[in-house]
Formats: C-alpha cells, sequence, structure tokens
C-alpha cells in the first residue's frame, strides 16, 4: 500500500497559482504567474529530484493535468527524471468533463472520490502523488485521505491570486517530519497528517500551575 503525498508550491502569503511561468495559470487576472523561477538552486533540485525519485503514480487535479499534458509530453531526453517518471507512470484525474485524455497512462476518475483514491492508495507501489492541484488536495484533506503534505514555501509575497488553505477548511492537525532551506531561501518543510487538532488554554494552565504552587 503506498501513501497519498502531496507536495505544494506557495508563497509566503498562501498563494500556489502559477509558480511555473507567466503563461501558465492566468485566470481570474493573475498577473504574477512565474515566481517560483528565481528560486530554483540546486538545493531545490535536489528535493524535487528526491520526490520524483519515490513516485509510484500521480493523482492531479483538471486544471494540473492540462497544463503538465501540454507540456512533459514533449521532453523525451531519458535523463530528464521528471519527465520519464510523468510520461511512464500512471495517472489519474478527477473529472466529469476529461473525457478523452490525450496523455498516454492517463485514467479519468469519475466516480466517488473517496473511494477511488483509496483503491488507488492501496494497490500503489510507490508514491500516489499529488503536485500542485490545490483544489483536489483541499479535497483530499476534507476526506482525510492526504497522507503526507510537503509545504514548500518561497520568500515572496504575491498580494493576490488562489490561495492553498482557505476559509472553511475541515480543522486538520499536522506532524512535522522533515525540514530544509535551500541557498535561495526557500523553506521545504515535510508534514504528516495527525488528525484533527487539540485544544487547551494557557490561562487555565497558569492558573493551575498557580494553585500547585
Amino acid at each position: 500500500m503506498g501513501k497519498l503525498v502531496s507536495t505544494m508550491f506557495v508563497t509566503l502569503d498562501g498563494v500556489y497559482q502559477a509558480p511555473g511561468g507567466p503563461e501558465e495559470d492566468p485566470s481570474g487576472g493573475f498577473t504574477h504567474g512565474g515566481w517560483s523561477f528565481h528560486y530554483g538552486d540546486e538545493d531545490f533540485g535536489r528535493f524535487v529530484t528526491e520526490v520524483f525519485d519515490r513516485a509510484g503514480a500521480f493523482l492531479l487535479g483538471r486544471r494540473t493535468y492540462d497544463i503538465f499534458a501540454a507540456y512533459w509530453p514533449k521532453e523525451t531526453d531519458p535523463a530528464d527524471l521528471i519527465a520519464a517518471k510523468l510520461n511512464a507512470l500512471p495517472k489519474y484525474v478527477p473529472s466529469a468533463t476529461l473525457t478523452d485524455p490525450g496523455w498516454s497512462g492517463t485514467t479519468v476518475l469519475g466516480g466517488d472520490l473517496a473511494k477511488e483514491v483509496t483503491a488507488l492508495r492501496e494497490r500503489t507501489d510507490g508514491e500516489l502523488q499529488v503536485h500542485g492541484s490545490g483544489a483536489l488536495v483541499r479535497s483530499l484533506l476534507d476526506l482525510g485521505l492526504l497522507d503526507v503534505l510537503h509545504l514548500v514555501t518561497f520568500p515572496v509575497v504575491l498580494g493576490s491570486g488562489r490561495r492553498f488553505f482557505q476559509e472553511g477548511a475541515v480543522p486538520t492537525k499536522f506532524r512535522h517530519t522533515d525540514g530544509r532551506v535551500t541557498g535561495a531561501g526557500v523553506s521545504i518543510q515535510s508534514y504528516e497528517v495527525a488528525g484533527r487538532p487539540a485544544y487547551g488554554s494557557y490561562i487555565a494552565e497558569q492558573r493551575a500551575e498557580q494553585r500547585n504552587a
């Protein structure tokens, strides 16, 4: 049984839209596409290689799938690990509108998301990886299906664009498992999903300490 793992690029103000280039996703009048490009040093490349080396299959939201499908099938250099993995491994897309995907190895999921993703995770050898696909990742978190989140935070504030964590998200607790900061200042933090938050009160704790003093 594999793990369901998300790698999400975000800015300091939580924007995940179009990190790779100006034309990637200008929807909603977004003019800041390509904000991650100048932070791609060797440390960052090493992390990306580590992630893709563990991939067993990919689960992609429709928007991310369309962006990837327009680019990666054209990259055929066998030395390019990312291209090799994306082109060779199974790709799954939950969608009610994608009917004839042209990217080899693509399967459209049209049924119950929780059931289909649970079945995929159980039969995947390696990680079932989600890249980008913010709306899909939020749904997976809300359903309690995500195992690991790699939150990659870039030292930039954009002030507009789609945010990853939004109002109304299901409260979720995470357990920090690994972390590093690249030479360019990108914070790469890995978390396991650990259920729902626990709550307490500093005031109540302080009063208890005073009573026991």
